[in-house]
Formats: C-alpha cells, structure tokens, sequence
C-alpha cells in the first residue's frame, strides 16, 4: 500500500472509531438546580428524577450516559453547536421550541402554580398580580407566559438564572410571587424551612399555548437516530416497570399525567 492509500485507511479507521463512540454514549444536558428533578446531594453527585430517568433510558439502549451540567437558558444553544445530543432537563414541549429542536414523546406532565404568602389569594392572575413583583426562571415557558400575559396586564417580571434563586427572593421578600412548576415549588420551597408561611395560590397555569403537552427529551432538528432510539426506550421503561420504580424514589403519585 502506498502512503496516500495507508493514509486514507488510517483516516478511515479513526472515523469509524469515532463513529462508534459515539453511538456507544450519549451527552445530556441537565440543570443540576431544579429539585426534585435533578439536583447536587451534600456530598456533590447528581441526583434527581430527571437524572434517574436519564439513567435508565441509557441502560435500556446500552449506552453511557455523559452528563453535561449547564444553565437551562443555554441548553438549547449547547444543543444546536453539538456541546450535546439531548436535553433532559424538564424541558416542556412546546410548539414555540419545536421551531428549533426535536422532541420525543413526553416523560411526565404537571401544571404550574403561583406561590406566594400564606393566606394570599388569586382568581384572575392578571387582575390580582397587578403592581407586583413575580419572578421566573429566565428562558422557561413560564418566562414566556409571564412576558405574554403578566407582563402586558402590568405585573412586573423579574427573570432568574434559576427558579432557587426566585424562591430565595420571594423568601426573603423582594417578590410578591413566583411562578414554576407545582412539583418542584411544593418540594424545592414549600416544604423547606425557607418556605414556612408561603403557599401554592390560585388557579393551574397550564394553558397548552405556553406549556406545552409536557416534559420531553430535545434533540438537534433532524436527529432522528436519537429521537428514535429515545422514544423506543421511554416506552419500554415505561412497559417493564422501570418508570414506576423511579416515580415512586420521588412522588407519591403518577407524574406522567393524563
């Protein structure tokens, strides 16, 4: 073999390796400050419902799952560059996002809700939130609702990095309210020392123009490898009991929704 043969197999073998790597491992992309969906322990390591689930998807496709920790407003970005091949991070599907990524089927489905003083009551949030500071997790479906609709019925919107740091605002008083997903207010806030006195206030928010039909798991727009391998393995978690033994480390009830 002469050398531009011996080179062009070289570099033949060195895609192919590549080629397998990558099929034998998958980067996620996970916000390590959304609890009880994924969150550090004392001790540092990943944990969490998102993360779980990550997991057991990985297993039941026989890859490595390679966890990139990131802000939630850059997952997509990260996405789109090739930083990642998936998002799994609580991630709503909705049709605004849908312009720019993939989703596979959904993973779970709750509704949001206003939290805010114990005793505070909403009917009409764009009525009652008037003149008051609401805060939201920045990049979120709740920002787009909040900028939407709060927002031009004159709320003031303040927007975070991450929903803890909302609910450390609204604890130590700079906001009237937040507004987030009702799993992760109710154990990430209500249920800690820091959110004595506060409550889960007023009506669901989970208009499917702003939310969407749940959580799925994006990838890069025309990834159909990933989607579909995905795909296959939440529904297979979901048929061998894998999904449930991870649903019941977390809720006491079905979080996959109607």
């Amino acid at each position: 073999m002469n050398k531009t043969g011996l080179l062009g197999a070289l570099a033949l073998c060195a895609c192919s390796a590549l080629t397998q790597a990558d099929e034998g491992s998958l980067r996620i992309g996970i916000e390590a400050a959304y609890p009880p969906f994924s969150y550090r322990t004392p001790q540092g390591e990943l944990a969490g419902f998102d993360y779980d689930i990550g997991n057991a998807l990985c297993a039941q496709m026989q890859v490595k799952c390679q966890w990139v920790i990131q802000e939630f407003d850059g997952m997509i970005p990260s996405l789109k560059v090739r930083k990642i091949d998936a998002v799994l991070s609580s991630m709503s599907i909705t049709e605004d996002r849908l312009k720019s990524v993939d989703f596979t089927a959904r993973y779970y489905h709750t509704p949001g809700k206003f939290a805010m003083k114990a005793g505070s009551r909403i009917n009409d949030p764009l009525v009652d939130l008037k003149g008051k500071k609401v805060g939201v997790q920045r990049a979120s479906t709740y920002d787009r609702f909040a900028t939407e609709q709060l927002e031009a019925a004159g709320v003031e919107v303040v927007r975070y990095a991450s929903q803890n740091e909302a609910f450390l605002d609204l604890a130590s008083g700079r906001l009237d309210a937040t507004l987030a997903d009702i799993v992760n207010t109710e154990e990430s806030f209500i249920k800690t020392p820091a959110g004595q006195g506060f409550a889960l206030v007023g009506p669901d928010i989970s208009d499917p123009k702003y939310f969407g039909r749940g959580a799925g798991i994006a990838v890069r727009k025309g990834d159909n490898a990933n989607l579909t391998r995905l795909n296959a393995a939440i529904a297979a978690i979901r048929a061998n009991g894998t999904y449930q033994q991870v649903q019941s480390k977390y809720f006491p009830f079905d979080i996959y929704g109607q």
